[in-house]
């Protein structure tokens, strides 16, 4: 047996064993998510569970790629006043399309004087406003930009508004970029994911609160599109017109570079901490996040190899390595008069700079407690952990992956770059004598 060979099945061996000691706090995947608030995590795991963010991201802490010359969220206030970026002057138009028109009883434009203004976005949202969970990321970027509790009005309440009659297949929208057709951001869906919200999922929004606060011009203000399954070329920020189509087809900016604009959030794995410089038969804790795409998720596995050692070439995905389950962590609760004690959870509050600490009432997927109705939650994140047990003296290199809750490994479904993030993290990291 090669040395490479030995070492990942004495590896392998001392892992299940040292996790089996571990107890049930190191099961992972539903078994932990329905009840670990009675299981205890590991003491090693303390110091870097404590440097864990928030599950909530503050709005200010929020990634941010935004586009435009200059970007809209930095334009002077007068400036902003002036192209309605401000809650006081903005102005929503929705039209048909007039390439590909849509038969609407009514139209709402600035022309007439007949836009959509804030104050009456707000009274459509007395009645119709809903709130939901949902983390922000990239197609093309390997973590998520936040996550956060977004509110709104649903798309479909201002459609309706135009009395549709047929020949509508598109609803496409863009927000302010300059007054610049080539800096137009535009993005689009079919009219059937708009008008009915398929596979338990929440509506499509005119997004104007995140985390219980009026949006920040950084995150879109004063109106942007959130689409709850969909990476964030979907969530058009700075929204100022919707337009009704007959076009057949997406057209939108991302898809003329090169994106696969209609493949919804996958699930993966990535790491947060790894004990670079850890001594010599040590227990090392490691942690990380997961992104819960569409499918769910029901394990985080982690795995540790020898650096520089060679894989089969037939196995590109490491199917056949020794993986073993990590916990996926508990969420926080609340604290406040809502919450209870933390149990397995490295939080004891929400984060996110949440109003009084709590989950905004009525959020979808949410009880009246505040709690998560099931846990991890699609379109959302989840903090992971494992105590692995210690290693000689040398480099080594950390992989991750997630098990998503129809038993798929990542990168399946879909290992292809252009549908969303999907390798198998590689993380090098040095045991020292």
């Amino acid at each position: 047996m090669s040395d490479a060979k030995r070492f990942l099945a004495e590896h392998n061996d001392l892992s299940r064993r040292f996790f089996l000691r571990a107890g049930a706090a190191l099961a992972a995947g539903s078994a932990v998510a329905a009840d670990a608030r009675a299981a205890e995590l590991p003491a090693e795991l303390a110091p870097v569970l404590e440097k864990l963010e928030s599950y909530f991201t503050p709005q200010g802490k929020f990634g941010d790629v935004s586009r435009g010359k200059p970007i809209p969220h930095a334009l002077p206030l007068e400036k902003k006043k002036e192209v309605g970026l401000t809650r006081e002057t903005w102005k929503l138009e929705i039209v048909s399309d007039p390439e590909n028109p849509a038969a609407l009883g009514k139209q709402f434009t600035k022309k007439d004087n007949t836009a959509l203004d804030f104050d009456a976005l707000l009274k459509l949202g007395e009645k119709h406003a809903v709130r939901f969970a949902k983390v922000m990321t990239c197609l093309n970027i390997g973590c998520p930009l936040g996550m956060g509790v977004w509110e709104g009005v649903p798309l479909r309440t201002l459609v309706w508004l135009t009395q549709p009659k047929e020949n509508l297949r598109r609803v496409h929208y863009y927000g302010y970029h300059n007054d610049d057709p080539k800096q137009q951001f535009r993005s689009s869906l079919p009219v059937g994911r708009v008008l009915e919200d398929y596979d338990d999922l929440p509506p499509v929004i005119a997004c104007y609160k995140l985390n219980g606060e009026w949006l920040t011009p950084e995150r879109g203000a004063p109106v942007r599109i959130v689409v709850p399954e969909h990476y964030g070329y979907k969530s058009v920020k700075w929204l100022t017109h919707i337009v009704l189509s007959n076009l057949y087809h997406a057209n939108d900016t991302y898809g003329t570079q090169n994106n696969d604009v209609d493949s919804p959030m996958k699930t993966f794995a990535a790491t947060l901490h790894v004990p670079n410089g850890a001594k010599a038969d040590a227990p090392l804790p490691v942690t990380g996040y997961a992104q819960v795409g569409i499918s769910g998720l029901s394990k985080v596995q982690v795995w540790v190899s020898p650096a520089g050692k060679g894989w089969a070439a037939d196995d590109p995905h490491f199917t056949t390595a020794p993986w073993t389950d990590a916990t996926i962590l508990q969420p926080p609760t609340g604290g406040g008069a809502r919450g209870e004690p933390a149990g397995g959870s490295p939080h004891s509050k929400w984060g996110g700079d949440l109003p009084d600490g709590a989950v905004p009432k009525d959020t979808a997927g949410f009880d009246a407690a505040g709690r998560p109705k099931a846990w991890p939650m699609r379109l959302a994140k989840a903090h992971w952990a494992a105590l692995l047990p210690g290693l000689p003296a040398g480099e080594y290199t950390l992989r991750c992956r997630t098990i998503d809750a129809k038993g798929q490994a990542q990168p399946m479904p879909r290992p292809f770059k252009k549908s969303g993030r999907c390798d198998i993290e590689a993380v090098k990291f040095t045991v020292v004598g």
